[in-house]
C-alpha cells in the first residue's frame, strides 16, 4: 500500500533504550484523513512511546515515517506542529499563573510569529465554533481540569494541526466533559482532520473510534474496524487470553463501624484547605467508593486518614478509637491498611522485593523488636510475587527494576495480603492489565465477604459502580452525594462530580 494512501504511515518501528528495553518490535501503523483511530494496549504496551516518535519527541531505533505522502524526520515536536501533527498529553504543558489566552499565545507564537490580538481573536472564533465558553482571561491554576484539556486542544487546532493526538484524554474528565469531547471529537474528524486516541479503554474505544490498532508488548496485534469487532474480542486480542470485562459484587453484610471521618478539614503541600469538613462512614463488610474528578481532595482526605498528612480539624475514627492525633505506624496497628496513589509514597524504590514486601508490616517479621526474620520475610515475598503475578528475575532485585506495572502488583499485594480489618485503596489498579485489576477486584470482594472494611477511591467509574456498596461523590473537598451504586446513572454522576449539586440526588 503506498505510504501517499495515508495521512500518517509508519512502517517497522523500533524502539530500543539504553538499558536495553525494547519498548517497540517492529510496529506498523497507518491512520486515514477524516478518521478517528483508536490505539488500544493496556499499560506499558508501547502505544505512547510509539506516538511519541511520530511527534518528534523521541527518535526510533530502526523504522520509517510518511506524514502525508512525505517521508519524515522530526527531531522536535515544533518539526512535528509544522508538519500539522499535534499531540496532548496527560500531563498538561500549560503555565498554571498565565491566563488561558496567554498560554495559547505563547504556543503559537513559537510556532509561527503571530500578535496577541490575532491569537484571542482567532481562538475565540474556534471556540464559539466548537460550542466552548472559555474564560481567556482567567489563569490557568484557577480552571477545573476539563477547561484545562480544551486550553490544550484549542493550542493545536490553531497551530494549523491536521493529525491530533490524544494521550488518554477521559482520565480527568467527568462523564458529561467525555461525551462533550467525543461530539467535538467527532465533527473534528467529519471536517477531515485525523485523530488518533490513545486508550487502554475497551469500551471507550468501541464507541467513539472508526477503526482501532492493538498493541501488545511492544507488537502490534491488528488493525480492526471497530464496527466489526466486539469488546470480548478487543480484550482477548489486547491481553492474549480469555477475560471477563466486569468483575461483580455480592450481597453485602454490613456490620459495626469501622472508619468514622466526622467534618474533616485537611490542607494540601501548599497550604490550601483542600478537605471542607468532609464526614463519612465505612462499616465492616462493605465496600465505599469515592468518585471524584482528580484534584478535588480524594488524595488529602486518604492521606490524612492513612496518617500520613495531618488533619486541622474534625476527628479519624478506627474501630472506635479516636485516631486523628496518632502516626501511620499506631493506625497500622489497629488494623488499617492504605493503598497510596503513588508508588513513591507505597515503595522504597533502592530497596529489594523482600525489604518493600514487609516495610509496613515489621511487627509480624521481628523478633524481639529488632532482627528480621528474613527467612519468614523471603517466603512472604515470594508469596506475594507468585499470587499477583509479579515478573521480577529475583527476590534480591530492586524494585526500581520493575516495571510501573509490577511496582503496583507488589504495592497492593502486600497490602491486601494482610488481610487487613480496613483498607484504604487509592487508585489500587491503576497501571494493571485488565486480568491483573479484575484479580485485584476480586479479592478486594474476598476481603469484604469476610468482615474488612474497604475505603476505594477510583478514577475508573465502571470499577466504582461495580465494587461499591454505597457510592459518595467528593466535589471541591465536600462530600456533595450518597447512594447506593444503582441511584446513580453516569448523567447524575457526572453532574454531582461537575459541581452541579441536585438536592434529589441524595
Amino acid at each position: 500500500m503506498s505510504s501517499r494512501e495515508h495521512v500518517v504511515l509508519m512502517k517497522g518501528i523500533v524502539k530500543v533504550y539504553p538499558d536495553g528495553t525494547q519498548a517497540l518490535k517492529g510496529v506498523d501503523f497507518e491512520a486515514s484523513e477524516g478518521e478517528i483511530h483508536a490505539l488500544l494496549g493496556e499499560n506499558g504496551a508501547g502505544k505512547t512511546t510509539l506516538m511519541r516518535i511520530l511527534y518528534g519527541e523521541i527518535r526510533p531505533t530502526k523504522g520509517e515515517i510518511y506524514v502525508f505522502g512525505e517521508k519524515a524526520d522530526f527531531k522536535s515536536p515544533r518539526e512535528a506542529l509544522r508538519s500539522g501533527i499535534a499531540m496532548v498529553y496527560q500531563q498538561f504543558s500549560l503555565i498554571p499563573s498565565l491566563t488561558v489566552a496567554e498560554n495559547i499565545y505563547l504556543a503559537l507564537s513559537s510556532v509561527r510569529r503571530i500578535s496577541p490580538a490575532e491569537v484571542r481573536a482567532r481562538a475565540e472564533e474556534l471556540s464559539r465554533k466548537l460550542g466552548w465558553s472559555m474564560p481567556f482571561d482567567y489563569p490557568i491554576e484557577s480552571l477545573p481540569v476539563g477547561l484545562r484539556q480544551r486550553v490544550e486542544v484549542l493550542k493545536a487546532l490553531l497551530a494549523g494541526s491536521k493529525v491530533l493526538i490524544l494521550d488518554e484524554p477521559t482520565s480527568v474528565l467527568t462523564p458529561l466533559e467525555v461525551e462533550e469531547l467525543f461530539k467535538v471529537l467527532k465533527s473534528l474528524r467529519d471536517e477531515g482532520m485525523t485523530i488518533i486516541l490513545i486508550t487502554h479503554k475497551i469500551r471507550e474505544a468501541k464507541r467513539v473510534s472508526d477503526r482501532v490498532t492493538i498493541l501488545r508488548r511492544g507488537l502490534k496485534v491488528g488493525t480492526f474496524k471497530t464496527a466489526e469487532i466486539s469488546e470480548p474480542s478487543l480484550a482477548r486480542l489486547m491481553i492474549g487470553e480469555e477475560i471477563e470485562l466486569t468483575v461483580k459484587g455480592g450481597i453485602p453484610k454490613p456490620g459495626a463501624q469501622a472508619l468514622v471521618v466526622e467534618k474533616l478539614k485537611v490542607k494540601d503541600d501548599m497550604g490550601v484547605l483542600r478537605v471542607k469538613e468532609a464526614t463519612l462512614t465505612v462499616k465492616y463488610g462493605e465496600i465505599v467508593g469515592i468518585a471524584g474528578v482528580q484534584g478535588n481532595g480524594q488524595r488529602e482526605l486518604v492521606e490524612a486518614i492513612a496518617g500520613l498528612r495531618p488533619a486541622i480539624a474534625g476527628r479519624i475514627l478506627i474501630d472506635g478509637v479516636d485516631a486523628t492525633r496518632l502516626t501511620a505506624s499506631k493506625r497500622g496497628k489497629l488494623g488499617l491498611s492504605y493503598i497510596p496513589e503513588s508508588k513513591l509514597v507505597g515503595l522504597a524504590l533502592e530497596m529489594n522485593i523482600v525489604e518493600n514486601s514487609i516495610m509496613t508490616l515489621l511487627s509480624r517479621f521481628t523478633r524481639r523488636l529488632v532482627d528480621v526474620d528474613w527467612g519468614k520475610a523471603r517466603d512472604n515475598a515470594g508469596d506475594i510475587v507468585r499470587d499477583f503475578g509479579v515478573v521480577c528475575r529475583s527476590l534480591d532485585d530492586t524494585v526500581k527494576s520493575l516495571s510501573g506495572g509490577n511496582q503496583q502488583k507488589l504495592m497492593v499485594g502486600r497490602e491486601i495480603r494482610r488481610r487487613p480489618k480496613i483498607l484504604v485503596a487509592h487508585e489500587p489498579t491503576q497501571g494493571l492489565d485488565v486480568a491483573t485489576a479484575n484479580m485485584v477486584r476480586r479479592r478486594m470482594l474476598n476481603l469484604r465477604d469476610e468482615g474488612s472494611a474497604i475505603l476505594l477511591v477510583s478514577s475508573d467509574l465502571e470499577e466504582l459502580l461495580s465494587l461499591s456498596d454505597r457510592l459518595l461523590v467528593i466535589y471541591d473537598g465536600r462530600i456533595v452525594s450518597e447512594g447506593r451504586p444503582e441511584d446513580y446513572t453516569l448523567e447524575k454522576l457526572g453532574l454531582l462530580m461537575g459541581g452541579v449539586i441536585d438536592a434529589s440526588y441524595g
